[in-house]
């Protein structure tokens, strides 16, 4: 006589079923984290970021000392370093986003080594006395960092990081007094051109 079995799985196997349907959810989310882009780059906080580098445009203008010119432009870029964290970090809770997520971490990792290249630099020019190629360095390491950050965030963004390159190239062959002229055309002009671009194209 045959025996009769269960229609219902018993506990265990349902237990277990489940399991293996969370690892697979779980395996899934991770994936597609690790193949999604950082969408999290600010639009406007990249045109505000503009908009002070042209009012530090203009106060570095007034300086009569090398030195005097040269913290003007240091405190702005820690200014915009913070203000651009700030503004990520807006956009990254308006969209659901976190900070330390993979592409996050990916775009940070591949953003900071141009800039801390660029700060030792600035020692060592300064020091050398070969300070007219500094803002030309500052627009080229800093378009390198958006250039390789960029890779793992929207399409625009290693579009601007090139513009910048190519504007720090063509500086690195000017004299000092044409260095207000590509400060405001690459850290005032092309954030705020790109910041309006990339708040319409992808929010905020």
């Amino acid at each position: 006589m045959a025996s009769v079995q269960p229609i219902r799985p018993v506990r265990g196997e349902t237990v277990e079923l489940q399991a293996r349907a969370m690892d697979n959810l779980r395996f899934i989310r991770e994936t597609m984290e690790r193949a999604g882009a950082f969408t999290a780059v600010p639009g406007w906080g990249g045109f505000t970021m503009g908009v002070s580098a042209l009012l530090a445009t203009a106060v570095a203008w007034r300086q009569t000392t090398i030195e005097a010119w040269l913290l003007v432009w240091l405190i702005e870029g820690a200014f915009a370093i913070a203000l651009g964290g700030v503004a990520m970090r807006r956009k990254a809770a308006s969209v659901d986003l976190d900070l330390i997520s993979a592409p996050a971490r990916k775009f940070a990792l591949s953003f900071a080594p141009p800039l801390l290249v660029g700060a030792l630099l600035t020692l060592v020019l300064y020091r050398a006395g070969l300070t007219a190629v500094i803002p030309g360095m500052w627009l080229l390491l800093y378009g390198t960092g958006v250039v390789t950050g960029g890779a793992f965030s929207v399409p625009i963004v290693p579009v601007m990081g090139i513009c910048f390159m190519v504007l720090g190239a063509v500086a690195l062959f000017f004299p000092i007094a044409w260095s207000g002229f590509f400060l405001a055309a690459g850290f005032g002009g092309l954030h705020m051109i790109f910041g309006i671009v990339i708040a319409r194209r992808y929010g905020g």
